[in-house]
Parts: structure tokens; sequence; C-alpha cells
């Protein structure tokens, strides 16, 4: 059994150098993964605005977490699809909490609609092919809508944010952009050809961006999260019924090393470091946090 690892509470600190008294901004950070790196963020002293599009959670996030570290933090709404939103939003932030030092570009997630029923198309081979009745939820029926909205909140709602709060640290000469990639970037999973392949675009992005910026000083990097319970993939992993694992989830289980889910925590100390001064010369790079499943063969 793998030993549970400890987190971050609010009087927690990594005391790592060039965090306390930042600034940064998180988009989606009123959602679960969102949540937990708001709370490493103002453990370590970093002044912090969530973004989100509902604007009573993020607001009711950052109240709580002010209210029990003392160090500032505002929610703000936002849609990462719109840049005018996003315009608006910095605009309140630099007159609450000054110039934004650190951009975690959190927004994302999946859909039903972009989402096959099977894992692999299949047919009936006992009639003749032009009597094969193809079953509907296939790759070939996807909506059409379904799957660009995917697309784009992952990517378009990564590459938005990045221009918005990357402006001003380009042309000062210092800050720190972090993207949420995924495993499914690397080794595509089965039914959500939408997720997979915005994730992988957010690769190939954050490693075009931090060549383009690294001349002035700001760093591009990403986190590769493996698997973890949230709200936009539960209804694949865990039966509705009685919450036990579906067939989906024990795969997944099976082939993760280190046996669990990830905790939305165990995101925490990666995002920090790749924040901090020690990773001052570390740009380009996409960060696996996935209990080991990328480095398993499967045997």
């Amino acid at each position: 059994m793998t030993k549970q690892p400890q987190f971050f509470d609010q009087s927690s600190s990594l005391n790592l150098p060039g965090l306390a008294g930042k600034v940064c901004v998180i988009t989606g950070g009123a959602g679960i993964i969102g949540q937990a790196l708001c709370r490493g963020l103002v453990a370590n002293q970093i002044r912090t605005a969530i973004l989100d599009i509902n604007p009573e959670s993020a607001s009711r996030l950052a109240q709580k977490l002010e209210s029990e570290t003392g160090v500032r933090c505002i929610g703000v709404e936002a849609d990462v699809l719109s840049r005018d939103s996003l315009e608006q939003a910095k605009k309140i932030i630099e007159t609450k909490l000054g110039q934004v030092d650190f951009l975690i570009n959190g927004a994302g997630g999946n859909s039903p609609k972009a989402t096959t029923h099977h894992e692999s198309y299949s047919r009936d081979q006992a009639g003749d092919l032009a009597d094969i009745k193809i079953e509907r939820g296939t790759f070939f029926d996807l909506d059409q809508a379904g799957f660009r909205f995917v697309f784009d909140l992952n990517f378009m709602g990564t590459l938005l944010p990045s221009q918005v709060f990357g402006e001003e640290m380009a042309r000062r000469g210092n800050g720190s952009i972090i993207n949420i990639s995924s495993m499914n970037s690397f080794r595509p999973l089965t039914k959500i050809p939408a997720y997979s392949a915005a994730k992988a675009s957010i690769n190939n992005f954050t490693q075009w961006l931090s060549v383009h910026l690294a001349p002035v000083g700001v760093r591009v990097n990403a986190i590769a999260p493996g698997f973890f319970l949230t709200d936009q993939n539960r209804f694949l992993l865990t039966d509705k019924e009685n919450g036990e694992p579906t067939l989906r989830g024990k795969k997944i289980i099976n082939n993760t090393p280190m046996g669990r889910y990830g905790e939305p925590e165990n995101l925490q100390g990666a995002v920090l470091f790749l924040l901090s001064d020690l990773s001052s010369f570390i740009t380009g790079v996409i960060l696996p946090i996935d209990g080991g499943y990328s480095a398993y063969g499967g045997v």
C-alpha cells in the first residue's frame, strides 16, 4: 500500500525563494484542482487572483483563504474564451493586487458531448456490409459543437490568458506561466479525442511560447497530471449509482504503479517549484505528475 503524502494546510510553507509577496492569476481557480493550487499559493504568501466563470464560487473561496491566512486573495469573474472578459479582469486585478508576476492556466475540462460511447469502433461481421447498422456514439457522429467547445476551452482558454497576462510580464522582463496539460497529451486515451487533441496542442504551445519569451526572461512550463478525480471526468471513472470504479477506472488504477488516483494537493509542490526562483533555468518543460503511469509498460 502506497503511503499517503502530507499536504499543505494554511499554516504550511515550502519557503521557496521568489514566491512571497508575488501576485498570481489562476484561471479556473474555483474548480477542484484550482482550489488545491490556490491553497498552496496562499500558504506560500502569494497574493492570488482566482479567475472563474462562476464569480460566486471564486469570491467565496477567496474570502475563505484570505480570512484563514491573512494573504490577500480576490475572486474575479472571467471567461477564458473572451479576450474582452480577460482584459476587464486584468484591470480589476492590477487595481486590487498590483502587477501580475505569475499565471496558472487552470481552466479546462471535458464534456460527454465530446466523448465516444465505446473505446473502439466495431461492426457486426455477420451480415453484408450494406446491412451493417452503425451504433450511435462513435467517432463518426461526435457532436461538432461539443468537440469544438472542449478543444477551445482547453487550448484557446490557455492561449488567450497567456496573451492578456503575459504581455506585461514580457515588457517588464520577468514572470512565469504554467499551463495544465495532461498525461493523455503523450498517450491519447480512448473515448476523449477533443480533450486529448487539445492537451497535445498545449504541450506544443508551451514549448513554442517558452522559446518565444525566453529572451525577455519569462518562463513557460506545464504540468501533465495523470489521473485525478474531477467533476469533468467522474462520469467516466465512477459508477453514478454506487460510486465504485467503472471498468475504465479499474484499468487506470491497474496501470498506475502507485495504485491510486492522484489527489489535487499532489500538484502543489511541482507548481510552486516551477514558479519559484529555484527553477530559474527551467523553461519549455512538461512535467508528468502521474504516479508512474507514463513509465509503466503494462507488464
